[in-house]
């Protein structure tokens, strides 16, 4: 049976009792706790938590999965084993609250036996070690022997995501492989994994659990969650050795074979290559596709890490050319059927993957030279541990993930010294990272939070109004509640109902006033401290306001307009840099300021001119087309079927907020927006450029603002052409003239230079002196190095046999260039060693090669003697 019959047949196995078939989701999951999808499970948390209310009960899903990075990491195993993979496909059954345990148990064990085929007889089953039920299930319900049921502890049957969240006791299903996988053991997966290899898990998912996976409450409802290797599966109904040679990776196996020209089969060390290139092809493959670009942060690391990591196996296994393409290319080909995104983005991902390699492979070569020198240095020693100094040079010089390193020490016999590692990046981030937020405001959050508890979350009402009347319901002051606030005090002010946008999406907060019967206060931005409370930073400039006192919230208006074109204006750019580069060009993070945006997004290379002049054509041209923007609420789920785009990170519940424009571009949004798009008037893009790895950044000025900075641009072009003493259309063509004349004035000047130093060269040659035989030349004069350097370069070929020793003084530092003709050189003699004692005098060492060494110190005032003390040592030399 081939692994697309063993798809099928579990898909059908479970509609038809009732399941709804869902699509896989995305390896970049919609979860901020997690860099990537690790398990069926992922995209149905918010349905365990009870955080969102899903239209089916019952669900079936083949979800592409990724173990690597994380607490979920099988990266280190990976080619080792029979059975590890980064990369894996699992097949998942899913009830909400529906059935449990029994069905689940009943259902599992029938599949596998009668669907599959399996011999219940080499079928075991694990429990956790204190459910008692799961076990009765077994041995009633199933008919599974008791002997055949094995109680293990919380490492083996309890079940997390390796984070905090749903979590729950489980049930796995074991397969006996037979004698060739060990020994036969009396308590089967407990005593011998290797031979009774885990192919279900059934999760009872019903606890919900903190970091340290621990229950700490119990789910709204009892869930099932289970997961059937693909791959796992294959190899027990294939009957093979490893998962690498089931129908669905061998052919991975077999492009590996052919790009690096080895043998799979015949040896230990190259099988643990070739199975580390096809698995990590399906993992760069799958990433890419899902818009995961490699960086050196979080789940980029990880793309990184394994192109890396497959890279340096290519070269070890004598593969010198690229290698990703072909792989690429290789798994494309084996799943693109089944996974149509490979296919559409195959392209992007090439290209992608080419010139990380075209990268890497320019600093391998050197980075391994280090590496395998502070190898031996370090065994020199007798020591057993790489330097964390090392380590992090590697790392942030030649672009070496500290697993690699730690994977070729572990080679060499040697450890890292992880702490010290870990400690130097920490100040590194520390440098880098951009500025937080005040302490001050998380003591705020704390004062106000007895009073969101006791009123509930605030009404906005800013979308349709830009003034409303509200009550005052809470004031702090720094980190504590007070009962009034007087004039010059700066405080939080908390209404049970505003007009006050907080800042959220990009979008910075509101400002305006907040107008009492007994004073008022400036509102200088607003933000929301406490979950659904928002807080309006103020400073009270008349009277007194006091909690109960009621107030008119008025919005600065005509902030808020510059906010919202800026905001909309965000969207379009969005849509159109996805339309232009491809989806992985996805928005990663922003900034909407009055006039101003500023728009991050994922990309591997840089914007031609065209390519930005494009862009900002489109851009406009959508604006002016005035299309309408609606905004409207609507389920979670509908948003999703209508390709509304949510982002990473961002916790969204059962109804969202959709924003549109025109018929192509929707976003999950809670900002504010022009109701038409030609409010938004003029978006003038005023920079693109790289803000990381992978990551760059496209600034706007928008509205008045744009506006302005067009006037500005053309009184600048004006002043230009009255300068040039032409019209402004004129000026481009006017100073390409100027250029090209001054192109060649100054080519004019280099060969007048030239052929002053021809000639200063041949008139200082007249002045040297013969000692025993060669030509000795000492002069001084004072001129930049660079041209000391040339003359003495010039000097050379005119001696023959001979030394130039050549001396400069200026704004307070000397410099010595000696010069050795190579017949010399071959005999021993050298300029680094006649310029010594000179440079000596002058403060400063001798450096360069043994025909042409510079010194300089700050001594100058000594010129003339390092010089003489040169020359005896060249005559010295020459003696």
């Amino acid at each position: 049976m081939d692994t697309a019959e063993i798809r099928a047949r579990f898909v059908t196995f479970f509609t038809e009792r009732g399941h709804e078939r869902v699509p896989s989701s995305s390896l970049v999951p919609n979860d901020q706790s997690l860099l990537l999808t690790n398990a069926g499970m992922n995209q149905f948390k918010p349905y365990f938590l009870g955080d969102q209310t899903p239209s089916f009960a019952r669900a079936v899903t083949v979800q592409k999965c990724m173990r690597a990075g994380g607490k979920h990491n099988d990266i280190d195993q990976v080619g080792k084993t029979a059975r590890h993979l980064t990369f894996f496909e699992m097949l998942g059954n899913f009830s909400f609250g529906d059935y449990y345990k029994p069905d689940a148990g009943k259902w599992a064990w029938e599949l596998v036996t009668d669907g599959y085929g399996l011999d219940p007889d080499r079928l075991w089953v694990t429990v956790f070690e204190s459910d008692d039920e799961a076990f009765e299930i077994w041995r009633d319900l199933v008919g599974v022997r008791p002997e055949r049921i094995i109680r293990m502890g919380k490492k083996d049957n309890f079940w997390s995501m390796g984070v905090a969240g749903p979590c729950g006791p489980c049930s796995e299903i074991a397969y006996d492989l037979g004698d060739d996988f060990g020994p036969a053991a009396e308590n089967g997966p407990a005593g011998n994994e290797d031979r009774y290899v885990e192919i279900w898990n059934l999760v009872f998912m019903q606890n919900d659990c903190n970091a340290e996976i621990e229950p700490i409450a119990e789910l709204p409802k009892k869930n099932i969650d289970t997961g059937l290797g693909l791959e796992r599966l294959a190899m027990v109904i294939q009957e093979t050795a490893t998962v690498f040679e089931t129908d669905l990776l061998r052919n991975l196996v077999a492009a590996g074979e052919e790009l690096t020209g080895k043998t799979y089969g015949r040896d230990e060390k190259t099988d643990i290559g070739l199975r580390i290139l096809a698995d990590h092809a399906r993992s760069i493959t799958f990433m890419l596709a899902d818009g995961v670009l490699p960086s050196n942060e979080e789940r980029g690391y990880v793309m990184r890490l394994i192109m890396r990591r497959a890279i340096r196996q290519a070269r070890l296994l004598g593969r010198d050319e690229p290698i990703l393409d072909r792989l690429i290319d290789a798994t494309v080909e084996q799943m693109g059927e089944i996974y149509p995104e490979l296919i559409e983005r195959r392209d992007l991902a090439v290209e992608i993957a080419g010139r990380e390699e075209e990268r890497f492979d320019e600093t391998l070569k050197q980075g391994l030279t280090l590496l395998e020198s502070e190898i031996e240095r370090t065994r020199s020693r007798d020591a057993s541990e790489l330097p964390g100094e090392i380590v992090f040079r590697l790392h942030d010089t030649w672009g070496f993930p500290i697993d690699i390193t730690t994977e070729i020490a572990a080679e060499a016999g040697l450890t890292v010294d992880r702490p010290a590692f870990d400690k130097l990046m920490d100040e590194q981030r520390e440098r880098a990272r951009a500025a937080r937020r005040s302490d001050e405001a998380g003591t705020v959050a704390e004062a106000l939070l007895t009073a969101a508890e006791e009123r509930g979350p605030t009404d906005f009402v800013g979308f349709e109004h830009l003034e409303t009347d509200g009550t005052i319901v809470a004031i702090a002051s720094g980190g504590t509640a007070i009962p009034a606030a007087g004039v010059g005090d700066d405080v939080d002010v908390v209404l049970d109902r505003t007009t006050f946008y907080a800042e959220g999406g990009g979008q910075v907060g509101d400002r305006g006033v907040l107008k009492g019967a007994n004073g008022e206060a400036e509102v200088v931005d607003t933000q929301r401290l406490v979950p659904g409370v928002i807080a309006h930073r103020a400073r009270v400039t008349a009277g007194q306001l006091a909690v109960g006192d009621a107030v008119r919230a008025i919005v600065d208006a005509g902030r808020r307009h510059g906010a919202e074109r800026a905001h909309t204006a965000t969207h379009i750019l969005h849509w159109i840099l996805r339309d232009r580069l491809g989806e992985h060009a996805h928005q990663a993070g922003s900034l909407v300021e009055p006039g101003r945006l500023r728009f991050d997004f994922s990309h591997f290379d840089a914007l031609s001119d065209a390519q930005v002049d494009d862009i900002s054509t489109e851009l406009q041209e959508r604006v002016l087309t005035d299309d309408a923007v609606r905004a409207f609420e609507t389920t979670f789920d509908f948003a999703k079927s209508i390709g509304a785009m949510a982002f990473f990170g961002e916790k969204y519940g059962d109804f969202v907020r959709v924003v549109e424009v025109g018929e192509y571009s929707k976003e999950l949004c809670g900002g504010t927006h022009v109701p038409h798009t030609s409010r938004i008037g003029v978006v003038a893009v005023t920079s693109e450029g790289s803000v990381g790895a992978n990551l760059r950044r496209i600034e706007a000025l928008v509205g008045e603002e744009g506006l302005e900075h067009l006037r500005r641009r053309a009184e600048t072009l004006d002043s230009i052409a009255r300068t040039l003493k032409t019209s402004p259309d004129e000026v481009a063509e006017k100073v390409e003239r100027l250029l090209a004349t001054q192109k060649e004035m100054e080519r004019r000047l280099a060969a007048v230079e030239k052929q002053g130093a021809e000639e200063e060269a041949a008139h200082l040659a007249t002045s040297a002196v013969d000692v025993n035989g060669a030509r000795l030349l000492v002069a001084r004069r004072d001129i930049a190095v660079d041209a000391l350097r040339s003359l003495a370069q010039s000097l050379k070929g005119r001696l023959g046999t001979g030394v130039i020793i050549l001396g400069t003084a200026q704004e307070g530092r000397a410099n010595l260039v000696g010069a050795v003709t190579k017949d010399l050189v071959d005999k021993g003699l050298s300029a680094r060693d006649i310029l010594a004692p000179g440079a000596a005098l002058l403060g400063g060492g001798a450096g360069g090669k043994t025909e042409l060494a510079i010194s300089g110190g700050p001594s100058a005032e000594k010129l003339d003697d390092a010089l003489e003390a040169a020359s005896a040592a060249a005559r010295s030399a020459l003696g």
